[in-house]
């Protein structure tokens, strides 16, 4: 059936995200998730002791994913509960366990543990594609290791540096997001089967006040998941907290890719660096010759949508009254799902750029000619001294001499000349200027520090992600 054209859709969906990550926040895979606890449920109780029949399991286990929407939406409508509109759904389609459905649970007992499921499955996708940013900008790094560019600090020429050693950069700011993403993995909870408020008192009833049964009942069903922790107490929902730092983790990616992009849309000012343009690609609709950054400012654009979604969870866990209020639901059911679509395509955009950077190396040499003058001043400042020259004296003549070549570059627009005006002062015959002009001689230790970052930092994360490398990564525009 063709899309209602008369009705918004998602960008993030139709041109932003991964068909797979837009699929893991789909309603297949929500309430597929939502039938499948209610199964495992079942199963741990019916071991447990319960009245629960294998034919009432055996017959939800047939009828996990054969979920008819309209009738949920119908039972909806009537009850204003989706829960209850999907258990009743659920009960349709297996009536011999309709009795036995969601018996001692809250909302939150699928609700939660779906979400939490979902996230962490949205975590390790993310975390792939996020190796794979750094796998390629470490292969960057180490192609360009060598070239010397202009260093920037305030976006004024500094201490030179090289192309390498500011893609290493770029690199580690990824490297801790992505220590930052494990880390969530790693302390993911569950939620658990926890009861109404979270005192499991409903389930101590069906136990006839076995606290046994109950503790084996979460850690069953914990386990069932895949998890290694259940949260250690609850109110009706896991801590909300929980959405907030997982939401400001993938901000902290959409900060560094941000920071990246940026610096890509400047270098490509100043004809130094360019993301990948296609044969067929326009740049702009009137000014024929344009090739704008345009997939750079796209990875802007979104990554700033990520890091103004972060403050919406931290709001919503500082509003739980207590146990819990409402106000929650309808916020994480845009901005999780949200913040992890808008992830997910910077993340498809970052790998797409990175594998095609397009690097100029003449402009960055003519760039650093200009410039290297003035940084050799200090080098030349030293060997003058060396050959017996005043220290004080010789540093006034060269600033005298420096100001007055800016002053040829800034207001007539001429080339920086300032060795040609040391070369004719006499204070300066003794030396050898050509031998202050070698770039190599200002980078420090770039080259050796782009091998030791990737051998320390980046090829670890190779090896942990292989599998997830090299993904082929297709933009929808």
């Amino acid at each position: 059936m063709a899309a209602d054209k008369t009705l918004y859709s998602s960008p993030l969906v139709e041109r932003y995200a991964s068909r797979e990550m837009s699929q893991l926040f789909g309603p297949d895979r929500k309430f597929g998730t939502w039938r499948r606890l209610w199964l495992e449920l079942a199963r741990a109780q019916k071991r447990l002791g319960l009245p629960i029949k294998q034919t009432q399991i055996d017959q939800m286990a047939r009828h996990l994913d054969d979920i008819d929407y309209a009738k949920a939406a119908r039972y909806e409508k009537k009850s204003r509960h989706d829960v209850m509109a999907h258990i009743y759904t659920f009960g349709d389609a297996a009536p011999k366990a309709a009795p036995i459905i969601h018996l001692g649970a809250t909302s939150c007992f699928v609700g939660d543990n779906a979400d939490l499921i979902i996230m962490r499955e949205a975590l390790q996708r993310v975390a792939g594609k996020l190796a794979g940013v750094i796998h390629l900008l470490g292969k960057f790094a180490k192609r360009r290791r060598s070239m010397v560019t202009l260093g920037f600090t305030h976006y004024q020429p500094a201490q030179l540096t090289t192309v390498g050693k500011r893609a290493a950069l770029w690199c580690y700011e990824f490297a801790l997001d992505l220590e930052e993403i494990e880390h969530r993995l790693h302390t993911l909870p569950f939620r658990g089967v926890k009861g109404t408020t979270g005192t499991q008192a409903s389930f101590l009833d069906l136990f006839e006040g076995d606290h046994k049964k109950v503790t084996r009942l979460d850690a069953m069903l914990t386990k069932a998941f895949g998890f290694k922790k259940t949260c250690a107490v609850t109110g009706q929902t896991y801590p909300r907290k929980i959405d907030a730092l997982v939401v400001n983790a993938l901000a902290s990616i959409a900060q560094s890719a941000h920071k990246l992009c940026n610096d890509l849309r400047l270098l490509a000012n100043l004809k130094e660096m360019e993301e990948p343009f296609a044969k067929t690609q326009v740049g702009s609709s009137a000014m024929a010759y344009k090739r704008n950054p345009m997939l750079a400012e796209r990875t802007t654009a979104l990554s700033r949508l990520v890091m103004s979604l972060a403050s919406s969870p931290m709001m919503t866990a500082a509003e739980q009254w207590f146990e819990r209020t409402l106000d929650d639901s309808a916020n994480r059911r845009v901005v999780i799902p949200e913040a992890f679509l808008a992830t997910d395509g910077i993340l498809d955009l970052l790998n797409n750029v990175l594998d095609g950077l397009v690097v100029y190396p003449k402009v960055i040499e003519a760039h650093v000619q200009a410039e290297l003058p003035f940084m050799a001043t200090e080098n030349i400042l030293m060997a003058s001294v060396k050959a017996g020259g005043n220290r004080q004296t010789l540093h006034e003549s060269i600033r005298q001499h420096a100001q007055e070549a800016a002053a040829q570059v800034k207001q007539q627009g001429r080339p920086n000349d300032l060795m040609d005006r040391l070369r004719a002062d006499q204070a300066f015959e003794h030396v050898d200027l050509n031998a202050a002009l070698d770039p190599r001689l200002y980078v420090g230790r770039c080259p050796e520090q782009v091998d030791e970052f990737v051998a320390d930092i980046v090829t670890p994360i190779r090896r942990r992600y292989r599998e997830a490398l090299n993904q082929n990564i297709e933009l929808h525009v």
